[in-house]
């Protein structure tokens, strides 16, 4: 048997400059805001209310933020790494 392949569609390669940063900022946000979130109120019933809360409002920071910060930390990084060795 073959497996199937997806026919979802792809976005061009010169998208990946925000779509990197997009899938980052909610991964981040999401976790971060979750942990932050369980911290100051514990797993109280209004937990999953106030998660999403603070996840919206840092995302909204984020996502920009690392928009604008990408590029000087691929600098920052280049200066720091040695290239691979061909």
């Amino acid at each position: 048997m073959t497996a199937k392949k997806s026919t979802l569609p792809r976005l061009p390669a010169s998208s990946a400059w925000l779509v990197m940063p997009f899938l980052l900022s909610i991964l981040m946000t999401f976790v971060v805001s979750g942990v932050s979130t369980a911290r100051s109120i514990g797993f109280a019933p209004v937990f999953l209310e106030r998660w999403m809360s603070a996840w919206v409002i840092s995302w909204f920071i984020a996502f920009p933020t690392l928009l604008f910060a990408l590029p000087v930390v691929r600098r920052a990084t280049a200066a720091l790494v040695a290239p691979p060795a061909r």
